[in-house]
């Protein structure tokens, strides 16, 4: 049979010739004694021969050898609902977390789960980074968010497809017979971005980035193709209907609901589920030139009957050509490799695995490997464009506003409106803003995160179809400045400066609403924060305070992931010195860079608030492990610079973008780390309305 271990020749004749098919010949027996007069004694006869030896077992079949990866497969049986299993490429399980939902499963950019359910009210879940979670932990709301509510319109979502791109979700709500779109950052009873009512109840969805092409898998056995769909604003009516035929124009299809789009080679893949009462009528089907497909389509594979196993296969993913069936009642994970080629007809999977009643399948989406926008892991980082948000002490227009501007500061490339009183602005790694706010009139502030504000949204205003805002009572968010995001670990640490509970708060990015931090850092002696950087590599916070010194905390993930809530006190106090003193009063530290290529700190000072004619910019060798009086290496102040109140910062690897906000400026000190600081100007200088904090925006974020 397939499988049994097979030896050469040559092997199994020294494999015999150690342990012998025959046994062992019988010893020589002793020689005679000599005769007299000479005559020889007899020789002993020889001992029989052994019995032969058992043969051995048969050795166990051979797997199909698939690439390594890992995959979700969401659960939707009597005793699993609600589980997601985390399974390798042989669909073997490495561990299961209970998300609450039980149907369509997609990643985001992030390595975030974001998962529809109809059990109960329809709601689209987002699990925060659910590799990195532990075996049988659950939803949590202080880490994962939900869409749910009356005026989301859900009622039957299922499949789901999330661009990354444009950081859109798509929903195929099935008896509500239409697909609803969300912004990724979406949270809440958040009223969708558009709603596209189908010709069938849909099952599933998928979307083509580059081309704009929606393409519906709809239960009367026809896929609806909508072209320009986005930037068509969400048209309504498809394009055309693509029906699964035979060479005769037959159609063929029947109830069709996963589906599956290759834009290497423009092909769909699609399982029919047939009747759902039948175990045996489920089929695959592919389609080539989907993006021109038209009307009753031959074919270019099917697959279907017993040998195949296809019953209900309710889902599927592709991965290169190894296509992957969530077979529900056969109870079984299918794998068909090389999907596109081969004949049609009754086709045995390459693998199948037990597991019970699986309802949706998707390929783990790994982080990308770009550093956060905050940490300078490349010497001179191309820039798509330089953020700055406006907070001037009167509202007025420009409030509100995170604006665009090219690298060379001489225009602005756009903006948007984060309808609050922002503080400060950054940006995780799929190009969603974190923007603090607070409102001195109430003393409560909040985060605003926004979709996609990096590249997209311009003119644009906050709107809960797409956003979302972390605020409340909970969240200890009350007088929040400056913040930073470690998108791989999803969190987002932010400054809180009121008087009577300062610290760095923790929160997950996922989070939404009247949330609790994961963890907070208390610096010593209640000094107040305006800033902070997070260094993912050495897992250390740098604190900017505001009495002149830098409070450093080791280890906080790591401690966060050991159980802490609090970290009180900091592991060492940096305290900016010039030959050995500290700088006089009064010092004042706000904006913070940590730059890990040279384990330096670049700091602003902006003395006191009143004056607009004495802040600096320092720089601090050594920032890993100095403590105490630290001497700076570059220390650049003096009327030239215009550095009066240079409340933000941020280092692209090589130059440093400041927010000066009272000369209304944004400027550029280029090669800083090697500068030779004194009374310099800046290299570069932009006129902008009280900019309150400063983020660049890598060229790689809009690819």
């Amino acid at each position: 049979m397939a499988g049994k271990l097979c030896l050469s020749a040559l092997t199994l004749a020294i494999v015999f010739s150690l342990t012998g098919c025959d046994g062992d010949d019988g010893n020589d027996g002793v020689a005679g004694a000599q005769g007299i007069a000479g005559v020889a004694g007899t020789n002993g006869t020889n001992g029989t021969d052994g019995t032969n030896g058992s043969d051995g077992t048969d050795g166990a079949d051979g797997t199909t050898g698939f690439a390594a990866a890992t995959f979700i497969l969401a659960n939707n049986g009597t005793d699993n609902a609600g589980t997601v299993d985390l399974i390798d490429q042989n669909a073997a399980k490495l561990k299961t977390f209970n998300s609450g939902a039980n149907e369509g499963v997609a990643f985001d950019g992030l390595g975030n789960l974001i998962q529809a359910s109809d059990s109960g009210n329809g709601a689209i879940s987002t699990v925060c980074q659910v590799l990195s979670r532990a075996d049988g932990t659950m939803f949590d709301s202080n880490r994962d968010r939900t869409i749910t509510g009356s005026t989301t319109t859900l009622v039957n979502p299922k499949g789901i497809h999330v661009s990354t791109k444009r950081g859109l979700i798509f929903v195929a709500d099935f008896n509500a017979m239409q697909i609803t779109v969300f912004g990724a950052t979406a949270a809440g009873d958040a009223t969708p971005l558009a709603s596209t009512v189908t010709d069938a109840k849909p099952w599933d969805v998928t979307y083509d980035d580059v081309n704009d092409r929606l393409y519906v898998a709809l239960t009367n056995g026809d896929v609806g193709v909508y072209d320009n769909y986005v930037d068509g604003g969400f048209v309504a009516m498809p394009t055309r209907t693509i029906t699964p035929s035979n060479e005769a124009g037959e159609k063929i299809s029947v109830n069709i609901h996963g589906i599956a789009y290759d834009a290497h080679t423009n092909k769909l893949v699609l399982s029919d589920v047939g009747s759902a009462s039948d175990a045996t009528d489920g089929a695959l089907f592919v389609i080539n030139n989907a993006s021109l497909a038209d009307g009753n389509t031959s074919v270019a594979r099917s697959i279907a009957g017993p040998a195949s196993m296809l019953g209900n296969p309710v889902d599927i993913s592709l991965t290169g050509s190894d296509l992957r069936v969530a077979e529900k009642s056969n109870d079984a994970v299918l794998v068909f490799s090389n999907i596109f080629s081969g004949a049609s007809g009754d086709i045995s999977p390459d693998s199948v695995t037990a597991t019970i009643k699986p309802e949706s399948i998707t390929e783990t989406v790994m982080h990308n490997d770009m550093a956060d926008v905050s940490d300078s892991y490349i010497a001179n980082m191309p820039l798509m464009a330089v953020a700055v948000s406006s907070n001037p002490g009167t509202a007025g227009p420009t409030t509100g506003q995170i604006s665009r501007l090219n690298a060379p500061l001489t225009s602005e490339l756009g903006n948007f409106n984060a309808n609050q009183t922002i503080e400060s602005v950054t940006f995780d790694k799929a190009g969603n803003s974190y923007a603090t706010f607070d409102n001195s009139t109430t003393s409560t502030g909040g985060i605003v995160i926004a979709n996609k504000v990096a590249m997209h949204r311009d003119g644009e205003v906050f709107t809960l179809s797409q956003d979302s805002i972390i605020s409340g009572s909970n969240t200890g968010l009350i007088s929040p400045k400056g913040l930073d995001v470690a998108s791989d670990s999803g969190l987002v640490f932010v400054a809180e400066n009121n008087a009577a509970t300062p610290g760095i708060l923790v929160f997950s990015t996922c989070t939404t609403g009247d949330a609790s931090p994961l963890i907070t850092l208390t610096p010593s002696n209640s000094a107040r924060p305006w800033d902070v950087d997070y260094d993912v590599v050495t897992d250390r916070a740098f604190v900017a305070l505001t009495n002149g010194t830098i409070a450093v905390f080791d280890e906080v993930k790591r401690k966060l992931m050991a159980g802490m809530s609090v970290i009180t006190g900091e592991d060492r106090l940096i305290t900016p010195a010039t030959a050995g003193t500290a700088f006089p009063a009064p010092t004042n530290i706000h904006g913070i860079d940590y730059d890990p290529l040279s384990d330096s700190l670049i700091v602003s000072d902006v003395g006191s608030a009143a004056d607009a004619t004495d802040g600096k910019l320092f720089v601090l060798n050594n920032a890993g492990t100095s403590s105490g009086l630290s001497n700076v290496s570059v220390n650049i102040a003096g009327p030239a610079t215009m550095l009066g109140n240079p409340v933000d910062i941020m280092f692209t690897g090589n130059h440093l973008y400041v927010a000066e906000k009272s000369n209304s400026l944004v400027m550029r000190f280029d090669n800083i780390l090697n500068s030779p600081g004194g009374d310099v100007a800046a290299n570069l200088s932009y006129s902008f309305t009280a900019p309150e904090s400063v983020a660049i925006l890598p060229a790689w974020l809009n690819h």
